[in-house]
């Protein structure tokens, strides 16, 4: 009975500490208490974006692991879920020289480094090069077109013309799908 009671719990949430078994592309296997095995999948590694699992764990390393997820016998943990989540800063973000945005105080986006657009005083963004403006702005610096003149009307031999170069190349779509099918058909009976 009291041997029972030494068997490790491995419900969802349970924090577990273990060794760093080996490691792969896509995860972690973390050797635990009593000879069972759990993963650390890429993504449960750290709260940052991982490329490269290796930059984070190494094998042999003692760590600290939750489980948060037990299926078919598997044993799915995160090391991440127990490190302090990164704190936002009011959602705010600017964009970086590498294309990453970054917080930013002030509520609106910007592009640095030759990016097009930079905040508005109104809230919205106004291209540099002259792009986008508010609806009533780019009415009055829309240039003004010249009118179009309509086409003149057909004559009966140019309607003519138009109706049977379609219904030629209609037909001989058809005629060419036909053939293909009776090839098709042809070869399959010879086989068979």
């Amino acid at each position: 009975m009291e041997e029972a009671e030494h068997i490790m719990e491995l419900t969802v949430g349970a924090v577990l500490e273990g060794k760093i078994k080996s490691i792969t592309n896509f995860g972690a296997f973390v050797a635990l208490p009593e000879n069972k095995t759990g993963m650390v999948h890429i993504s449960e590694v750290a709260n940052a974006y991982v490329s490269d699992i290796r930059q984070h764990l190494t094998e042999g390393q003692d760590v600290k692991v939750m489980v948060i997820g037990t299926e078919n016998g598997k044993i799915n943990l995160s090391i991440k879920r127990l490190e302090p989540k990164p704190q936002r800063e009011g959602g705010n973000f600017q964009r970086r020289e590498g294309g990453n945005f970054q917080r930013r105080e002030g509520g609106n986006f910007q592009r640095r480094e030759g990016g097009n657009f930079q905040p508005r005083e109104n809230g919205g963004f106004q291209n540099r090069e002259g792009g986008y403006q508010p609806r009533e702005n780019r009415e009055q610096n829309r240039p003004q077109r010249a009118p179009v003149q309509p086409a003149a009307p057909k004559t009966a031999d140019q309607l003519f013309e138009e109706k049977l170069k379609a219904f030629m190349t209609e037909s001989d779509s058809k005629l060419s799908g036909m053939r293909q099918y009776a090839d098709q058909r042809g070869r399959s009976r010879r086989r068979g």
